[in-house]
Parts: structure tokens; sequence; C-alpha cells
């Protein structure tokens, strides 16, 4: 038996996720879909830590791995991103440790130099084995670092398809837009859905963000919308636009998926990567960041081909289905990570 330890920040675990599911329905028993690594002959439990503390992450943050003292807790203890390194590797004890990484490589780019960057490195190079869920990502994360790195793998990430299910393509006309990660981009998205809306004003726009940007005439705003309102949103939506800004790690993705999932198109930014989840002229559009125009034309594009637009849905519900379930990634997660 291989015992499996999913390692959680405190307060944001299964036990929250249960909690938010009382509140209001959300997808998948665990966050990420992460209870799906369950398979037989492998015992899987969760673990909610702390973060690191200012010893480890001074001594991380000097290129000293303090790995946790004593025998091993796990046979593996998995995180999802790299926020989370330095405590996983500093308070679990397991015979193998794996941790994705989403966030660093944009701020390696930037230049960032922090001590939670440097931290985050040092922890990264002392795991068994990382993944990333860009591919282009893979050569950016064993650039930073360096030599002797661990295995970095593309993983393909995946989203619950039974909650997220498909539905018939409205008749009505609405636009969605969903998601607030640090690279969206609310004022190309405000700059396309205005010149959609000078050309469709019949068109209902709603969008969940929490930018303080002044909102377009016509644009419903929501600063929060529920998991389970937004998969009822797709239901009624005939596009779903994302708007982003130039990044390594895919943001949008997951929104790209959802939507996708619930059979519907996807316009969004042609950022690496992004080609994997959504593709080009088959399940939506890829337009380039930073190009409100661009957007608007192959939203109106949409809008004015229902037929097209339909079998773009029913495209995207089969390939999210067959690649980009929680199913699949934690099948291949679970290859991963225990090698």
């Amino acid at each position: 038996m291989v015992d499996v330890g999913v390692v959680f920040p405190e307060g944001r675990g299964v036990a929250r996720w249960a909690e938010r599911h009382a509140e209001s329905p959300v997808p998948s028993r665990w966050p990420y879909g992460l209870d799906g690594l369950a398979a037989p002959g492998l015992t899987l439990t969760d673990r909610e830590v702390p973060p690191a503390s200012r010893l480890a992450t001074q001594a991380y943050a000097r290129g000293l791995a303090l790995p946790a003292l004593g025998g091993p807790q796990a046979d593996l203890a998995i995180t999802w991103e790299e926020s989370l390194a330095v405590a996983m590797r500093s308070q679990v004890r397991a015979r193998r440790h794996a941790c994705g990484v989403i966030w660093a490589t944009d701020a390696v780019e930037a230049g960032a130099a922090t001590p939670a960057i440097r931290a985050a490195r040092t922890a990264l190079r002392s795991m068994d084995v990382l993944w990333t869920l860009a591919r282009p990502q893979v050569e950016q994360v064993e650039a930073w670092l360096g030599k002797s790195h661990p295995p970095v793998h593309h993983l393909p990430f995946g989203v619950d398809t039974e909650f997220y299910a498909p539905s018939p393509y409205p008749e009505q006309p609405l636009i969605a837009s969903i998601g607030g990660d640090r690279d969206r981009d609310p004022e190309t998205l405000y700059a396309a859905l205005e010149l959609v809306l000078r050309a469709r004003p019949d068109v209902r726009v709603v969008v969940g963000s929490k930018s303080t940007l002044p909102v377009p005439a016509g644009v419903e705003r929501h600063e929060f919308i529920p998991h389970d309102e937004v998969r009822r949103l797709f239901a009624r939506a005939s596009v779903v636009a994302i708007a982003t800004r130039p990044n390594s790690h895919v943001s949008g993705m997951t929104v790209a998926l959802e939507a996708g999932a619930c059979a519907r198109p996807v316009v969004t930014c042609d950022t690496p990567g992004m080609e994997d989840y959504v593709l080009p002229g088959e399940t939506g559009e890829l337009v380039p960041p930073e190009y409100p125009e661009a957007m608007a034309a192959a939203v109106l594009g949409l809008l004015e081909d229902h037929d097209r637009a339909a079998q773009m849905g029913r495209a995207a519900r089969e390939h999210v289905v067959a690649k980009h379930s929680t199913t699949v990634m934690c099948d291949a997660l679970r290859t991963i990570a225990l090698g």
C-alpha cells in the first residue's frame, strides 16, 4: 500500500471545500479535484500546513534546504503549487515530494529576486518531481532551477466534467466573462465588449470581476459569482470571452475548460500553452493579447454564426472530456508523482 499525503494551505483544504459545498455547490470533493488521485493500492489523505516559519524561509532563501526531521510520514507528499513548497518540505516528512510550478516563471521573467522567490527555488530543487500546467513552461522552469534540477513534466489541467455539464446551445445571445487572477486584463476586455455592443446592442453581457475600472454601458458586472451560478451562466451563454495579459502560466485556462465542458465556445488570448486548452478554429478562437479589436471581431463572428458557434461548443465538450477532465489529470499526475 502506498501512502500519499496531499498538502494544502492551512484553512484552505478539504474541510473548507466541504463547507463551501454546503454553502453553494462546488466542483469535485477536494480542491482541484485531487480526490481523483485515489486508486487501488494507494491510501490518500489530506493535510493542511501553516505558512513556512521565518527561519525556514530565510534558510531556503540562502539556498539551504532544511527538510523536516524524523522518519517519513508518507511515501509521497504532494502539493499543488510552489507557494507551499517551503512549508511542505520543512514540515512534512515523506520519501518523495512533488510540487507544481505555476506563478514563479512570470516573477522570474519580470526580474524578481525576492526572498520568497529564492526560497521557492531552493525548495523546488529539493523535490523529487515537478510539473507545470503550461507546456512551454517546462523549459522555463528547467532553466530557472539550473543544473541538477528534478524532472519537470507538463501536466494537462482538468476540470470536473460532471459538475460543468453540457446543455443545448441558447437562442438568445449572451456573452459571459469570469475570473480575476493577477493576469486578467479587464481593460482589454471592456474595450472589446464596448465594440461588440456597438455592433450588437441586443446582446446581454455578464462579467464576473473585482476590477474597479468603469464598467461599459450595457455590461452587468458582479464582483463574485459562485461556482453553481457560473455553470448556470455558461448554460445561457453564447460565447465565453477571457482577456489576459501576456503571461507564462496560461491565465484563464480554468474558465476556458469549464466553459468548454458546458459546450460553449471560448474566445481568449493566445498566450504560451493556451493552444492545448482552446483549439483555435475548433473549440474557440485565440486572439493576440491586449488587442480588443481582435477579441471583439472573434466574439462577433461567433454571435453571427449560430451553427458554427454551437458546433464549436460541442467540440469543446468532447475535447475537455477526452483530455482535460479531473480524472484524466489525476491519472497523469499519479503517474508523474509516483514515478
